[in-house]
């Protein structure tokens, strides 16, 4: 167990699992999985939040990918909920549109509509919703000089 902890932060549910998975009984593993929260080796409410910064930074995830993960990962709702209300909204399009300039620079010479389905399709998969998508993805498409209007 302590080397699950060694490999980095773990949930209680994903602790858990391991321990099932082991064959220990659900009685043991709630008794070891309690005093284990209890000298603080497993936190949820903090493991969700170094979760949220460090996804964002590296994988500019945004809230709706975020929360889908932590639920996957057997955070609790309301964990899930404190850990996601830090994040600013503006700051999440800033990541957004972060993104939509690094994926561009491999589009150019595409038709618009084309590079606008890639571009829209990525951040759907990051988890921006599609008001946010078009929003950034129109602002990078209008500023490129072989958009231009003539």
């Amino acid at each position: 167990m302590l080397r699950q902890l060694a490999m980095g932060p773990r949930t209680r549910k994903q602790l858990e699992d391991k321990l099932r998975d082991r064959g220990a009984a659900p009685d043991v593993a709630a008794r070891v999985l309690d005093r284990m929260s209890e000298v603080g080796l497993v936190d949820d409410e903090a493991y969700a939040e170094m979760f949220v910064r460090s996804q964002q930074e590296t994988k500019g995830l945004a809230t709706s990918a975020l929360r889908h993960e932590l639920r996957r990962k057997g955070v609790a709702e309301e964990t899930v909920d404190a850990a996601l209300e830090e994040i600013d909204p503006e700051h999440e399009k800033e990541q957004a549109r972060a993104l939509v300039a690094r994926r561009l620079r491999t589009m150019r010479g595409l038709d618009r509509e084309v590079q606008t389905r890639r571009l829209a399709a990525y951040l759907a998969r990051k988890g921006y919703g599609p008001g946010v998508s078009y929003q950034v993805v129109r602002e990078a498409l209008d500023v490129l000089p072989e958009h231009g209007r003539d």
